[in-house]
């Protein structure tokens, strides 16, 4: 059970409050990374799951896979920002880890069979490195970005439409596109890195970790894209 004492967010908490809220939220983000790696791992070696999900990619049946994620994604995150049992946050936090490694699995199949786990390295250490610049900026500047929260909005929604629409019309995304939703997903980053002390309180770090793997996790998407398109 979760503390219903205390509901003040994090903005206005202690020095100390914050700071075990932030080792919390990103130990949590760290311990999402470990898990997925964990599950793309097994997921990867079971053929039933492989092929399944590589069947999902062609034409139309991709839109039903996104669909499916999009479903368990929002059922994770109401499951995350429940207020009362810390079992129920953590497993919609696991579910949501869960709905990640099984859309990333067509891809890092493809990935790990055609050039090996070089480009998979770069990539991850990629992402790594600019996570890391980002919430340095985030937590460093003087700048307010809540500002971008009506610009992601409306990037996201073009994205998906665009997406939709290659899927319909069979037409290739691109490199540009990759690097667009790079651009997307680094300034979700440095939104919710900046907002969520604003969000949360200081007992919600499972929710602030989810919306933090979230993003990491898009960014990943296509900065291996983007490595992928070079070979």
């Amino acid at each position: 059970m979760i503390s219903q004492e205390y509901k003040e967010v994090v903005a206005m908490a202690t020095s100390e409050e914050k700071a075990t809220f932030y080792k919390h939220t990103y130990g949590h983000v760290a311990g999402g990374v470990l898990a997925f790696i964990i599950l793309e791992a097994i997921f990867l070696q079971v053929p039933f799951i492989v092929n399944t999900l590589l069947s999902f990619t062609q034409g139309y049946l991709w839109l039903v896979l996104i669909g499916g994620f999009m479903g368990i994604s929002w059922v994770a995150q109401k499951m995350a920002m429940d207020e009362v049992s810390r079992p129920k946050q953590y497993l919609g936090y696991f579910l949501y880890i869960v709905g990640q490694a099984l859309l990333f699995v067509p891809m890092l199949y493809i990935v790990i069979n055609y050039t090996g786990t070089i480009v998979l390295k770069q990539a991850a250490a990629v992402t790594g490195a600019l996570f890391l610049a980002l919430t340095a900026i985030a937590f460093m500047s003087k700048v307010d970005f809540s500002f971008m929260k009506k610009i992601l909005t409306i990037g996201f929604i073009l994205a998906l439409g665009t997406i939709v629409a290659g899927m319909i019309f069979g037409f290739s995304l691109g490199l540009w596109f990759s690097v667009a939703m790079c651009a997307l997903a680094a300034g979700s980053i440095l939104y919710e890195t900046q907002q969520i002390q604003y969000q949360y309180s200081t007992n919600q770090y499972v929710p602030a970790a989810l919306g933090l793997f979230s993003s990491l996790m898009l960014l990943f998407w296509y900065v291996l894209r983007i490595f992928m398109s070079r070979d």
